[in-house]
């Protein structure tokens, strides 16, 4: 592997990622991913994994999955993903920026995107 890697989920499934967050790869396979989540690093199916050879520079906008718990109702059918802390946040109209109350970065939402999108 060539330079450093980003990987997030794409597919809508309960696994040890964050919905919407960027890790960093450390290894893909033909079989798995290894991503370093929160310093651990963790092999999952490659499949599961999108992979980009960029930093990741914009908000994930990910729709609230079905069996959320921790996510505020008030929240609404969607949130947003920091893609440098993985702070998640809400989405209160439809900015074209937001700031991380984590890591004070300010970034562009990706409303383009269909993230999960059924």
């Amino acid at each position: 592997m060539k330079g450093m890697q980003w990987g997030r989920l794409q597919v809508d499934v309960n696994c040890q990622l964050r919905r919407g967050a960027w890790y960093r790869v450390k290894q893909v396979a033909s079989l798995k991913a290894v991503l370093d989540v929160n310093r651990q690093l963790l092999a999952v199916p490659h499949y599961l994994i999108e992979v980009i050879s960029a930093p990741p520079r914009r908000w994930s906008v990910v729709p609230r999955p079905q069996n959320a718990r921790v996510l505020p109702r008030d929240w609404g059918a969607a949130y947003a993903v920091c893609p440098s802390c993985r702070e998640r946040a809400a989405l209160r109209g439809r900015p074209r920026t937001m700031e991380c109350r984590r890591c004070r970065g300010q970034f562009e939402i990706a409303w383009d995107e269909a993230y999960l999108a059924d």
